[in-house]
Formats: structure tokens, C-alpha cells, sequence
């Protein structure tokens, strides 16, 4: 079974910056994408940046030039460097892999649980 856990979420004021990181676990072999997602309260879950295997990245226009995405590969990580945060950038982010390929199965995708980033004075 896979499992993506996300670690980073906090308190910041605006301004400030905040890392994310992501880690799967799982008898991984491959992981296709890898990315990041968001909710904030009353709102769709959106795009916030995914990065594939060979290092193509894509980002949300709300985030571009503000946050960084990168992954490693062989650790089954993914990161994700937010500078410049806005109240407006206030959700639950969440982790998700694409295309998962374990020593087992194969999955389509797996979603992390979640972290809470609050941006406020």
C-alpha cells in the first residue's frame, strides 16, 4: 500500500515563507508526477505545482515566481518552497503522486492527508 505523508504546514505572517515536503512510502518503484494541491475552506481543491519525472515543472499563475517545487527521485520526495505568502495562499495542502508503480500494483494516484498552512498576522 502506498501512503504519501506531508509535513511543513504552520502558522506564518504574510510575508514569511514555509516548506512543505512530501514522502512516500510503499515498495515504490516509480512515481510518474508528483505534486502539490490546495483547499481552502468553502473552495475547490486546486493546482498548486506539479513537477514529473523528468524534472518538467508546472505552476499555478497565483504561485509563479513565489514558490518552488522539486522532487527526489529515489527518495520518493517531493518539496515545495513557499515565499511571499499571501493570506489568499491560506489552505490545506495536500501531497499527490501520479502514476505510481510499486514491486505489486500500479496506482493511478494517491493523495496525502493534508497539511494546514495558515498565513495571518
Amino acid at each position: 500500500q502506498v501512503q504519501l505523508v506531508e509535513s511543513g504546514g504552520g502558522l506564518v505572517q504574510p510575508g514569511g515563507s514555509l516548506r512543505l515536503s512530501c514522502a512516500a512510502s510503499g515498495s515504490i518503484i516509480s512515481i510518474d508526477v508528483m505534486g502539490w494541491y490546495r483547499q481552502a475552506p468553502g473552495k475547490e481543491r486546486e493546482l498548486v505545482a506539479v513537477i514529473n519525472s523528468g524534472g518538467w515543472k508546472n505552476y499555478a499563475d497565483s504561485v509563479k515566481g513565489r514558490f518552488t517545487i522539486s522532487r527526489d527521485s529515489a527518495k520518493g520526495t517531493v518539496n515545495l518552497q513557499m515565499n511571499s505568502l499571501r493570506p489568499e495562499d491560506a489552505a490545506t495542502y495536500y501531497c499527490k503522486a501520479v502514476g505510481v508503480t510499486t514491486t505489486s500494483s500500479r496506482y493511478l494516484e494517491v493523495w496525502g492527508q493534508g497539511t494546514l498552512v495558515t498565513v495571518s498576522l
